[in-house]
Order: structure tokens, then sequence, then C-alpha cells
């Protein structure tokens, strides 16, 4: 998939693993109100927004917090436009609630192409080959089959289900595993058959910049978390702007959401 980023487009922003559950409520307020104010042409949301997704029938339930979030999400789509891709928690993200919320669905992984640059884009998870026994459950969960028979389960099983994960992920948190990177040569071969000098992705929570050689970079997003200390929460933002020649260039910072917004 090739995005190609209309001419309007000044300010782009990204952000990953928001991983938005009701038991974090400054986390959610904390993408809310940066959702609501940003003061970006454009937002893609590179995988994990939310904690886990079920299916977008949860969206039937009136009062649920999916649903709170799909309203903010729908409101900030109506401003600004709005892309998301699955990450390794919320792959069952669907058309129903790209439809409910006017955002777009990305394939993972795409290519934009702006500022007169092609970047790749991606969750990352696909591209953490060491990390074996994930490979091995995303081999399995991305199957259509699988995901057929999940969704073919009451609503109240897969919410089970869903909260079971959630506690086996805490644990592992617990107990400091080291997670995987990125392949470097996975993310080399990506770059180059995709025609990218730059990969943007998220899923390692280990936000920073490598030099992949060829002039080849990968950029890491901040995973979100308001209630850590010290809090985590960044946007990488890329700026169009140009050159005295009038060659199309770009400018990029990583700020905090409260300084992502519309000034005034």
């Amino acid at each position: 998939m090739e995005l190609i980023a209309p001419s309007r487009w000044a300010c782009v922003d990204f952000i990953s693993d928001i991983h938005l559950q009701s038991s974090e409520a400054l986390t959610f307020q904390a993408w809310s109100d940066y959702l609501l104010h940003t003061a970006a042409d454009a937002v893609f949301i590179l995988g994990d927004l939310f904690e886990v997704w079920v299916g977008d029938d949860v969206l039937s339930l009136e009062a649920s917090f999916e649903r709170q979030c799909a309203n903010v999400l729908c409101a900030a789509a109506a401003r600004v436009d709005v892309y998301i891709m699955h990450g390794n928690r919320d792959f069952l993200m669907g058309k129903a609630l790209m439809a409910a919320c006017g955002c777009t669905l990305l394939e993972d992984p795409c290519v934009l192409a702006f500022a007169n640059q092609r970047w790749l884009l991606a969750h990352g998870d696909a591209q953490c080959l060491d990390d074996t026994d994930y490979m091995r459950f995303r081999a399995l969960v991305r199957a259509p089959k699988w995901q057929q028979d999940f969704l073919a389960k009451p609503l109240a099983e897969r919410i089970a289900f869903a909260r079971d994960l959630r506690s086996q992920s805490e644990a592992r948190k617990r107990s400091e595993t080291v997670y995987a990177d990125v392949d470097f040569q996975a993310a080399n071969d990506l770059l180059s058959t995709l025609q990218a000098k730059h990969m943007v992705h998220g899923h390692t929570h280990r936000p920073a910049k490598h030099a992949l050689g060829a002039g080849r970079e990968r950029l890491v997003l901040s995973d979100w978390d308001l209630a850590a200390k010290p809090p985590r929460a960044e946007v990488l933002r890329l700026r169009r702007s140009t050159a005295k020649d009038a060659t199309e260039s770009f400018t990029m910072e990583r700020i905090p959401p409260s300084m992502a917004v519309v000034a005034g």
C-alpha cells in the first residue's frame, strides 16, 4: 500500500502503543486531549491503539470504554485525517470501527510519500524475528480461520479471553523479560524492497533513531503510559518545508502530546 500525501498536508504526526484501557484514565485523557487539539493535518496511529480489541461489535455496548474511544476518534477525524494500523494487541479492528469513527485502516507495512521522501510505516512486531514464541502466536492469530472462529464466539467469552491476555502480559512485565528488537537485516530488506529511506514503527517501546547504513534509518516511537514515573508519551512530528531552491524537504521533532496542540 502506498499513500501519497495531499499538498494541503504541512504537518504529520505519528504515535503508537497507546494501549487504551479503562483502567488507565490518565493515558486516555492525554490521548483524547492530544487527538482533539493537535495542530497536525494528519495523524498516523501505528498499532496498539488499544490494549486489546475483541471485535467491532463491542461498540454495541452503549456505555463501553471502547465506544467512548470511538467517539473521540470520530470527533478528531472531523477535523484532521486519521489513519490507524493494526498492532499486536488490536489486530481485530475492522471496517465497522473505521466506518463508525471516520478513520482509515492502514496496511502493515505501507509507504507514505511526504515532503519528497518515502516513509515506511509499520507496527514493528513482524520484524522482531528473534521473538520466536511471539512469531508463532502471530502466525496463529493472524490466520483468517482463527479470526473467523474467534469472532464467532459470544462477546462475553471474547472479553474474558482478553482479560486473561492482559493478566499474562502484566505478569510478563513483572518478570522483567527482555523483549526482542527489530531485526537489522529485516528492516533493511523491507526498506530496500519498498524503496524507502526512513522506517517509522512502534511495538518495542524503545524510542530511538537507528542508522541502518546506505542512508537508511529506523525511527522508533514511544509507548504512552501517563501513570508511569516518569510519565511516557511522545509524538513524532514531520513538518513540510521548502528550501530556497524550491526543493521540498522536512523537519522532524519529538514532542510531548501537550506541545502538539493548536496554539491558543
